[in-house]
């Protein structure tokens, strides 16, 4: 489990560095977009969901050149940093918010995508519910997350020197189809990729991880200082389970899309219609 105000906190202060060091989510949105090309989607209306500088927001205006697309993140200074990044003309709004408690009217997207959000939510059921809610029938929903193969280098490393929480737990593919299909989405199809990402030291590799807000959130993770020894240590235990003097993390890349149902805004809540949201020129 996470500490949300954590979450905001670190990816608020890594704002300006993330597009420097965020090679993870630029291959990931690339698998993206390249797979809504067979799902011949037609979208006006498009939510990039944990949209960070909104990267993966300018991709898909190359794709669907007519849309608005409307960013939302909970970050507010990740939100400043994708706005500055925007192209000059295009139609674009952005909107701070948590993804489980989207402020827009039922059936508006046509298109949500969500490039390395998962990771970052305590449970699926209430975002892919709002997914579901907010999805036009027939729209489409399309993510990309890591999967529980994932870093299981780095946790064994802090495994060998303390029981402590540090690295996150990925959903397992089968369990977000599952969680999918309880959010009124249709027809899920999964697929996974595999990355290898190689580092010629440890320091490196925790400055990009700061760099892009990718520290610890747990709400069990150590409250007290690490100390030089043991972070050290498990420095020098990953750094052993490398290859010819490299370290070596394996990343276990899940893309997924599923479509809209048109399900049905619930009694007593109040959102407003996406297409209302001034545009940001």
């Amino acid at each position: 489990m996470f500490i949300r105000r954590d979450i905001r906190r670190q990816f608020d202060r890594a704002a300006a560095s993330f597009e420097g060091a965020d090679f993870v989510h630029a291959v990931t949105r690339e698998g993206l977009v390249e797979r809504l090309e067979p799902l011949l989607v037609e979208a006006r209306t498009i939510l990039d969901l944990g949209s960070a500088t909104g990267g993966t927001g300018r991709l898909l205006r190359k794709r669907f050149r007519r849309a608005r697309v409307v960013s939302v993140d909970v970050s507010h200074a990740m939100l400043v940093e994708a706005r500055k990044r925007k192209p000059l003309l295009a139609k674009s709004s952005f909107v701070q918010a948590d993804a489980a408690s989207l402020p827009f009217a039922d059936g508006v997207f046509d298109l949500v995508v969500a490039n390395q959000l998962l990771p970052w939510i305590p449970e699926p059921d209430p975002v892919f519910g709002e997914v579901s809610r907010v999805l036009r029938k027939g729209g489409v929903f399309a993510f990309a997350t890591l999967g529980p193969d994932s870093l299981q280098e780095l946790a064994a490393a802090w495994a060998s020197v303390d029981e402590a929480a540090h690295v996150i737990r990925f959903e397992d593919m089968h369990n977000i189809g599952d969680a999918l299909v309880r959010a009124g989405l249709s027809d899920p199809v999964l697929d996974v990729d595999r990355l290898a990402i190689r580092y010629e030291k440890a320091d490196r590799l925790f400055t990009d991880l700061t760099r892009t807000g990718a520290r610890n959130a747990l709400a069990a993770r150590p409250r007290g200082l690490l100390g030089r020894t043991r972070f050290q240590a498990m420095k020098d235990a990953l750094t052993a389970r490398g290859e010819a003097g490299q370290i070596v993390l394996d990343l276990e890349l899940v893309y997924g899309h599923c479509w809209g149902t048109g399900a049905k805004n619930k009694a007593g809540q109040f959102h407003v219609d996406a297409n209302r949201i001034p545009l940001r020129r």
